[in-house]
């Protein structure tokens, strides 16, 4: 910025200094207007490029965004999203406050746990469960050391929803347990000593003290968690399971319109995230407002 001096002098017995006013002049920021300007030329020749190209087959775009086929891939993307993350946050729960636990067998459970489920990739996990029949070929249900039992074949019982549920829950739970276990250490451990001084016990510390000041640490990477959730479900068409991705496989296989179809799954994908990522927004502020209410 450029500092213009002001010359006149303040009278003599005024109260006022007697050294030069300063006045405080901004830069022309013509670097940043210029490059906004070029990002917004090249903005819009990109979208009259992609408009304006027949190969992208928008016609083709428009006649299949509400095919039933992709509509029932939607909704079938969509409810696995939501299991899938309603299990990883249960066991989430359940492993974060486990690897706190100042027992070591409890302790080195979830560990293990966490360990492996992160360790290994998710299409791998998912195409386990799908062929678990070949390891166990009946799954058997009984009580020890009596004859009362039953046992079910695995492929009847492991189906690929089954195995869809099982291979991205799973895995979903232990991450989220690594980030309700940062969002419980964030607390002030003080807080778990007051509630217990009250005469609460640990359970109920944990939710009416811990878990509702931990929330807006947890709030934001669980938001992200479920976005990409939604985009990590595509993997299950590895599996034969009609979600979004796989019906529009499944068509363009029969009609060779490969883009167009692969557009069709990108904006209901979009579309989707946007409403997520403004429900995880809207939540977000609602925690903050409690927290700036609580300070």
């Amino acid at each position: 910025m450029s500092i213009a001096t002001q010359d006149d002098q303040a009278p003599t017995g005024s109260g006022q200094s007697d050294e030069p006013m300063l006045t405080y002049v901004p830069a022309r920021a013509w670097g940043t207007r210029a490059a906004a300007v070029l990002l917004s030329l090249a903005v819009v020749y990109f979208l009259v490029s992609i408009g304006g190209n027949a190969n992208f087959g928008w016609s083709v775009v428009g006649e299949y965004l509400f095919d039933a086929r992709i509509l029932s891939g939607l909704y079938l993307t969509i409810w696995l999203t939501i299991v899938t993350m309603v299990i990883g946050v249960v066991l989430g729960t359940i492993f974060a406050v486990m690897a706190m636990s100042r027992n070591i067998v409890i302790s080195t459970v979830a560990d293990a746990y966490i360990w492996f489920f992160r360790g290994t990739p998710v299409l791998v996990q998912l195409i386990f469960w799908y062929n678990l029949g070949a390891l166990f070929p009946e799954l058997s249900i009984g009580i020890p050391f009596t004859s009362w039992g039953m046992s079910v074949p695995t492929n009847t019982l492991i189906s690929p929803i089954t195995a869809a549920v099982l291979g991205l829950g799973l895995n979903e739970g232990a991450y989220m347990s690594e980030i309700i276990r940062s969002g419980l250490l964030s607390v002030d451990p003080g807080q778990r000593q007051a509630a217990t001084s009250l005469g609460m016990t640990s359970r109920k510390a944990l939710w009416r003290i811990v878990l509702p000041q931990a929330m807006p640490v947890i709030i934001p990477p669980t938001g992200n968690q479920t976005i990409g959730m939604l985009k990590t479900s595509s993997l299950v068409s590895v599996i034969s399971l009609s979600d979004l991705l796989y019906s529009a496989q499944t068509i363009y296989s029969r009609n060779f319109q490969t883009i167009p179809l692969l557009i069709v799954a990108c904006l209901w994908y979009l579309l989707a995230t946007t409403i997520l990522s403004w429900v995880q927004n809207r939540i977000e502020r609602h925690f903050a407002r409690s927290r700036n209410a609580s300070t």
